[in-house]
């Protein structure tokens, strides 16, 4: 069943089974990255209903950037109903974020929200701290947030926005594992949002393609330097997935389109994304590090 919106809009469940998983997404717009799921009239599905913890993550403590919405409100559920407390990590959409809290408490689990912006080397460090003075420890980091404005070409990607990209998509990266690190242990998990751009190219996201590619080289580089300290480093490298994001990025016609042309003919939904984070953060994965996971609709990835 789908729930009416105030303004009469029909909204998709949030938990839903693969067979309710929409074919098409609507055309809209919203005027501010990284945008706001409130504000979606289709909303992502975060969970599918049919999905059942078995305590993989139990006790375990979670930083999630951007974990307010999408991709990342995702994994903070999944991880929630594996057992884990969770950090939320967020710019400013105080809204999402509230609601991810509900869903994250709903679950049984704990949920700190931190709210700033990991372009800034001293917020990350504040926020890394926060963490460990609330929970007492830190298991796992997922880097998952990001921005992206589209260019025609590189003449119009200006100094400002360049810097914005890298700053927030790779830059808090080493900031936030430098800041984590001391208070990682043994079997401590790192997982980095990549993105099948870093793979196949994107012409008109030119620089958000160069930081995920970036974030492969910097998942594997430090999955080495970590290895013999038994910290282990991964990266999920999504499709075209249904998020905030899409329709903050594109004009109507293209998040129309969006995921129409992956070999499965649909978008993505965060809840068919966030399991591979699940698997990289438990010890199914205990022999995986440096490594890549590509839930990306049927592209096939050589690299």
């Amino acid at each position: 069943m789908t729930d009416p919106t105030p303004d009469g809009k029909t909204m998709q469940p949030e938990t839903a089974s693969v067979k309710a998983m929409p074919g098409q997404v609507p055309a809209e717009t919203q005027d501010q990255q990284p945008g706001l799921e409130e504000r979606m009239s289709l909303a992502p599905v975060v969970i599918r209903d049919t999905y059942r913890g078995s305590g993989k993550l139990t006790d375990k403590v979670a930083l999630i950037t951007g974990g307010d919405s999408g991709i990342g409100r995702a994994v903070a559920v999944h991880f929630a109903r594996e057992g884990a407390n969770v950090a939320i990590v967020y710019l400013d959409e105080h809204e999402d974020a509230q609601h991810t809290r509900q869903m994250v408490q709903a679950e049984g689990r704990s949920a700190l929200l931190i709210p700033g912006d990991i372009a800034d080397p001293g917020f990350c460090k504040e926020a890394v701290g926060q963490v460990v003075a609330h929970f007492g420890q830190l298991d796992l980091l997922v880097n998952n947030a990001a921005v992206q404005y589209p260019q025609d070409s590189v003449t119009g990607i200006t100094p400002e926005q360049l810097d914005r990209t890298f700053r927030t998509n790779i830059f808090a990266m080493f900031y936030l594992v430098g800041a984590a690190l001391p208070h990682l242990k043994e079997g401590a998990c790192i997982v980095n949002t990549s993105s099948v751009t870093a793979y196949r190219g994107s012409p008109e996201l030119l620089d958000y393609s160069s930081t995920k590619g970036a974030i492969v080289a910097f998942t594997r580089s430090l999955s080495q330097q970590l290895a013999d300290k038994g910290i282990r480093v991964n990266a999920v490298a999504p499709g075209p997935i249904w998020t905030p994001l899409i329709p903050a990025t594109f004009d109507k016609e293209r998040v129309g389109e969006h995921g129409q042309h992956a070999p499965l003919g649909r978008p993505g939904q965060p809840a068919e994304v966030a399991p591979s984070f699940v698997f990289l953060a438990s010890e199914d994965s205990s022999y995986m590090t440096g490594q890549v996971l590509h839930p990306n609709g049927g592209d096939v990835i050589n690299g």
